[in-house]
């Protein structure tokens, strides 16, 4: 999982983003370089493992 540094959501792989239309199962690291926060609009490179 990962977490938004800005607000705080987290993005799981297991279930992806539907508002995003990111299918479930996909990995962090597979996610389109342009991805943003749902809640926010932060950057990719605005997430930290949080594992």
């Amino acid at each position: 999982m990962y977490k938004c540094i800005v607000c705080g959501y987290i993005y799981d792989p297991e279930q992806g983003d539907t508002v995003g239309g990111i299918e479930p199962g996909t990995k962090f690291s597979d996610l389109p370089d342009d991805y943003i926060c749902p809640i926010c609009g932060a950057s990719k490179d605005e997430f930290l493992d949080y594992n």
